[in-house]
């Protein structure tokens, strides 16, 4: 794999001051959304138990493209997984627009308040391609997270969120489609390895590409803009569909 991401260096370097023009054109396109409001939230589905979630993570998990978290990726993940498993779900969303894993070992990881939770969902991988972590860099910081989590909470299923398409990502150029997509791939096969080694981890590892998913919901393939709030971030309708998709995954695992 390593051999991969080298040859990928090679391919990519003298393409990099094209990227960097490309990229502040893209930002001076995007519009800068917020992050979601509500952290924190509670599905009442009127059962005897309740479960505690926590999800972590970068601007997906933090709800960039969606007015309240309730309506997006963690809402939708309880609301699953309170259906699935015929528990009330206590949910809290700890993440940041932009942050690495390092930055989220750093700065998140010290304020999560909870002192003992159920479930851990973590979504990352964006923002170490865009920063052209490697993969080595990747899983030490990976490897940091999992034992910050589990010296924190030692009993509780870690589950890591599928990587983000960016192959997919109208936003961008084919260019940075082909560097920063090929990159995210590797460091999804990477931590895969990781967490086959790992006790009571786990990786949703399926690759989602739109044609895939409007197959799988019936959905129009032809515009892919649906998916998308500002072309990088997740719609609505996707923030949804993923969130179901983890939830049931979580559901299955722990069968």
């Amino acid at each position: 794999m390593n051999f991969k991401y080298y040859l990928g260096v090679i391919v990519a370097v003298p393409l990099l001051p094209l990227m960097y023009f490309q990229g502040k054109n893209i930002r001076k396109k995007i519009p800068q959304l917020p992050e979601a409001k509500e952290p924190k939230g509670f599905v009442n589905g009127d059962f005897n138990k309740t479960i505690n979630i926590l999800s972590i993570g970068e601007s997906t998990i933090a709800g960039v493209g969606i007015d309240f978290h309730k309506n997006g990726f963690t809402g939708t993940l309880a609301n699953t997984l309170s259906t699935e498993l015929k528990n009330n779900v206590n949910w809290r969303v700890y993440a940041k627009s932009g942050y690495t894993v390092k930055q989220v070992c750093e700065k998140i990881i010290p304020k999560i308040e909870e002192t003992a939770t159920d479930i851990i969902v973590i979504g990352m991988g964006g923002n170490d391609a865009f920063t052209l972590n490697s993969p080595k860099k990747w899983i030490s910081d990976i490897n940091k997270l999992i034992n910050l989590l589990q010296d924190k909470y030692p009993n509780t299923p870690i589950f890591f969120t599928n990587m983000p398409p960016i192959k997919e990502f109208p936003a961008f150029t084919k260019t940075i489609k082909f560097v920063i997509g090929n990159l995210v791939e590797i460091l999804g096969k990477e931590l895969k390895n990781v967490v086959q080694n790992k006790e009571n981890v786990f990786y949703f590892d399926e690759i989602i590409t739109l044609k895939e998913w409007s197959k799988k919901h019936s959905l129009s393939s032809s515009n892919s803009t649906i998916y998308f709030s500002d072309g990088v971030h997740p719609s609505k309708l996707t923030y949804q569909i993923w969130g179901k998709e983890i939830g049931e995954f979580i559901v299955k695992t722990k069968k």
